[in-house]
């Protein structure tokens, strides 16, 4: 693991970590993007929810890869297209309602490694401290979800 940055740019492997977390957070949200149409009222708010933190943490770590001069990405990888596929083929079938958080929790941890990795490559002091903040985020959220859907 390499040592925290003061702020200023990061090394090429953190700005690529930086960038692979942008990337698998674009692919979550459009998933939920399709996810908030396609639930079932009873579920959308949680959909919502997912969907709103993705948004606003993707517009963020864009702009810090935009800080560093880099152009970030817009419209994800290909797992962007799965990821609608796969909700609107789950909707058809079965319905997107409460049954679906186990494959939420497996999609979300792709996310939380992506931040993991981007906190281990050296970011900037000032990025290190955000990322932290958004993990949490995140973290918190599924928890809650997870919590709420248990009855705990």
């Amino acid at each position: 693991m390499r040592g925290i940055r003061s702020y200023g740019a990061p090394e090429p492997a953190a700005l690529k970590a930086l960038e692979t977390l942008h990337l698998r957070s674009i692919d979550v949200l459009a998933g939920f993007e399709t996810m908030v149409g396609r639930a079932e009222p009873e579920f959308r708010p949680v959909a919502e929810r997912f969907r709103d933190l993705h948004r606003e943490q993707a517009e963020e770590l864009a702009a810090m890869i935009a800080r560093f001069g880099r152009e970030p990405e817009v419209d994800g990888s290909l797992m962007s297209t799965v990821n609608r596929a796969v909700v609107s083929l789950r909707s058809m079938i079965n319905g997107i309602d409460g049954s679906i958080l186990d494959q939420i929790q497996d999609g979300e941890q792709h996310v939380i490694d992506a931040f993991d990795d981007a906190l281990g490559a050296g970011q900037p002091i000032d990025v290190t401290a955000r990322l932290r903040s958004m993990r949490r985020e995140l973290s918190l959220l599924l928890f809650e979800t997870q919590a709420a859907a248990t009855g705990r």
